[in-house]
């Protein structure tokens, strides 16, 4: 299977539901989100599935990428992906690992945007934010976001604060920064909350710090 992703370029993704893309006008609705600050930026996919996200990442600037995705097969998918759509002056990394075992390997790593999608049904959500905030992963100005369906309600997560959720048809966005920087406009932990409707490698992986046995 192909999916096509930002500069018309082409990916290849895995049959069936198990590493299920994020849609299309999801990933676009991110990236419409954070289109200043992607260029030059650090970006962790956790539960990264077929990649996409990190390839549109790469597509768009970023300087960095870490992936965590536990399926072998998945990885190898990642890193094909990755490695099409570099440029020589980008880093990536995929490491296939369980990702709530792998964060403390990140510890001492700081990334502007992370972007979080395990399976819906699982129960991954509030330990990896909480893993997120105990290894101090997110960047002081960073953001995060996590994808989820109705079956996850965002908690109180210390150290974080829930700064705006979105909805594409079945799909949610929570949006999250570090609670120290609750900015003037969303007084009181005044969360944004839309519906929107908008349509529609081997050599590149850096020799981390943080080895993983």
């Amino acid at each position: 299977m192909a999916l096509r992703i930002y500069g018309n370029r082409v990916l290849k993704t895995l049959s069936g539901q198990e590493t299920r893309p994020t849609a299309a006008r999801v990933r676009e609705a991110v990236f419409n989100i954070w289109q200043g600050s992607i260029a030059g930026c650090q970006w962790l996919d956790l539960c990264a599935g077929n990649g996409v996200m990190g390839a549109e990442a790469l597509c768009r600037g970023a300087q960095y990428v870490v992936g965590i995705e536990q399926s072998a097969l998945a990885c190898r998918t990642i890193r094909a992906n990755w490695q099409l759509v570099s440029q020589p002056d980008q880093r990536h990394v995929v490491w296939q690992r369980e990702v709530l075992t792998c964060l403390p390997r990140l510890r001492g790593q700081q990334f502007d945007h992370i972007y979080l999608d395990p399976p819906y049904h699982s129960d991954l959500y509030d330990p990896l934010l909480a893993a997120i905030i105990r290894y101090d992963l997110l960047a002081p100005e960073g953001e995060l976001v996590a994808e989820h369906d109705h079956h996850w309600r965002p908690e109180e997560i210390p150290g974080l604060w829930l700064c705006r959720q979105k909805t594409y048809g079945r799909t949610n966005l929570s949006f999250f920064q570090r609670s120290q920087l609750l900015p003037p406009q969303y007084p009181n932990g005044q969360i944004e909350s839309l519906k929107s409707d908008c349509p529609n490698p081997i050599v590149h992986e850096p020799v981390s710090p943080y080895p993983l046995s």
